[in-house]
């Protein structure tokens, strides 16, 4: 027993790489991507990837405010599976993977097996699941992963303000290491988290025997921000498209929202609080107090402005944090009750994640073995044969998106019955599916997504001339996944597309609009009719 509730001893890290490993295995062996909701989200991941093979560059070819790694993490499960439907799970399972051996030095160096061991199962699960945090086993989607990731990160992150039990000689250089690639994952997955991830390390500054790693991390954070400017060369337009998209979304939330947000949460900031006193009536330190404010204040913050109503991992993470110092204010001479209040509080600690780690692991397994069996209404266009809906124990969204499913193969079919080129195709939804679905030229300019009310609305949008300044078709749909995105985005642009575009095929799901032809040239009169008409006045116009 003293084993597993004393020092964080060795059987730590081989266990946690262990999980990883097989979680890992889990999301990539069947080379599916089985989904019951969000399809219309997967499709932005996907035509990410085409995008990316086609040599377009996040941000520099294409708008979005999601960080790059949100388009090559799963552009590299497209490279290794050679098929769109194994490019999600096999990109989350290499970034699970990446994540297995910074997992393990944090988790064994800072928490006793007791502790360290339930954590870390339950954090890489969040990055495992292919679930929305908060939503039922039964939801399964690749939707919002970038999320997830985030949270298994800096939950990750936060153990680390714990000092390690013994100082190696190698201690404060894989300190260093892998809060730098915890931070800058998080930067270029989704920037909140890395800037939570940024002020952590400066809070960590406060203390005196953990302030030179995390210096040297927040020093090695700038320098590969440099190093990936330097190859990808859009940090300042992803800036500006953040900046955009903060316009819409990124406002104070009504008040309403702010309590429904809390009091769905009020079970876990409860337990949570009961840790985080616990730990403080032992330690009485200010620096902890400060910590346990940050991991409930960030917390907050991150979860107000995702698509998610429950699931704050940086509760978990502070109060495996909090159940730890508990711990260590133990001496071996102390009185029985003191380390009885101790042991009971890492048993309530594993009681807190247990259910989150069941119900992640459910829905793994339950995505692998439909994926295995091949279960599931394919995706209606070509390149997407392995990418599947189905249908649960309960229709959920079923139906939906089944009869979206059936607008995407109408759209194909008119796409394929016109006369002129059908490449670079745009479409007044949230997303298009039919670039990467039917392996056709994407525009540049535009967007992989549009969700009004949180990256577009009537007051804040994309210029007409650089969303539109390489399209050649514009779809309307008649059946949107997202009807207000496409109320809204006709409502902006009708006029532009009025003047550039004319209606060229029309089908019981679609208005489909080609590029105007630009009126030929005419000579009004022979060359040297005039006598002013001189020799450059014949250069051709593109001269």
């Amino acid at each position: 027993m003293t084993f597993w509730t004393q020092r964080p001893a060795a059987p730590v890290a081989l266990p946690v790489i262990i999980v990883a490993a097989i979680c890992a295995l889990v999301l990539a062996w069947p080379g599916q991507t089985v989904t019951t909701k969000y399809v219309n989200d997967l499709f932005i991941f996907l035509d990410g990837i085409h995008r990316i093979n086609t040599g377009q560059v996040p941000n520099r070819d294409f708008h979005t405010a999601l960080g790059p790694l949100v388009y090559y993490a799963p552009a590299l499960g497209y490279w290794l599976s050679g098929t769109f439907g194994g490019a999600m799970p096999v990109g989350m399972a290499v970034i699970v993977a990446a994540l297995a051996l910074p997992a393990a030095h944090i988790l064994s160096s800072r928490l006793r097996p007791a502790i360290a061991l339930p954590l870390g199962v339950y954090l890489i699960l969040v990055a495992a699941v292919p679930i929305n945090l908060g939503e039922s086993v039964s939801a399964l989607s690749f939707a919002m992963f970038y999320n997830r990731i985030g949270w298994a990160g800096l939950g990750l992150l936060l153990v680390m303000h714990l000092r390690p039990e013994g100082f190696g000689r190698l201690q404060h250089g894989l300190d260093a290491a892998c809060a730098t690639f915890l931070v800058i994952l998080m930067l270029y997955i989704k920037i909140s988290y890395g800037i939570v991830g940024i002020g952590f390390l400066i809070l960590l500054l406060l203390d005196s025997r953990q302030r030179l790693w995390s210096l040297t991390a927040l020093g090695l954070v700038a320098i590969g921000g440099l190093v990936v400017e330097l190859f990808w060369g859009g940090t300042k337009a992803h800036i500006a498209d953040l900046l955009l998209a903060g316009e819409v979304s990124g406002s104070l939330k009504p008040i309403d929202q702010i309590a429904q947000v809390l009091f769905g949460n009020l079970p876990d900031f409860t337990i949570f609080v009961a840790f985080a006193g616990l730990a403080l009536w032992r330690t009485r330190s200010a620096r902890d107090l400060l910590f346990f404010g940050f991991c409930g204040g960030s917390g907050f913050l991150l979860i107000m402005q995702n698509f998610q109503t429950s699931g704050i991992v940086t509760l978990v993470a502070g109060a495996a944090v909090a159940v730890e110092r508990l711990a260590r204010s133990d001496r071996p001479a102390s009185e029985g009750h003191r380390r009885s209040l101790t042991a009971g509080a890492q048993l309530l600690l594993f009681a807190f994640v247990l259910p989150g780690s069941l119900q992640h692991a459910a829905a793994l397994g339950l995505h692998a073995g439909l994926a295995s069996l091949d279960r599931g209404q394919a995706a209606p266009l070509p390149n997407f044969e392995e990418v599947k809906l189905v249908r649960l124990w309960n229709d959920g969204d079923y139906p939906a998106f089944a009869r979206y499913f059936d607008s995407i193969a109408d759209g194909a079919r008119a796409l394929s019955g016109l006369e002129q080129e059908t490449d670079r195709v745009l479409v007044l939804d949230f997303v298009s599916p039919f670039s990467a679905g039917l392996g056709i030229e994407a525009p540049t300019g535009d967007s992989t997504w549009h969700h009004w009310g949180r990256t577009v609305n009537e007051h804040s949008f994309l210029p007409a001339k650089t969303l539109f300044r390489d399209v050649r078709i514009v779809m309307e749909p008649k059946w949107p996944v997202d009807g207000s995105t496409t109320e809204g985005l006709k409502a902006i642009y009708a006029e532009y597309i009025g003047d550039k575009f004319e209606l060229v095929g029309e089908t019981a799901d679609w208005k489909i609009y080609g590029l105007r032809e630009a009126p030929a040239e005419t000579v009004s009169r022979s060359h040297g009719s005039d006598p002013d008409d001189r020799e450059d006045d014949i250069l051709p116009s593109g001269g």
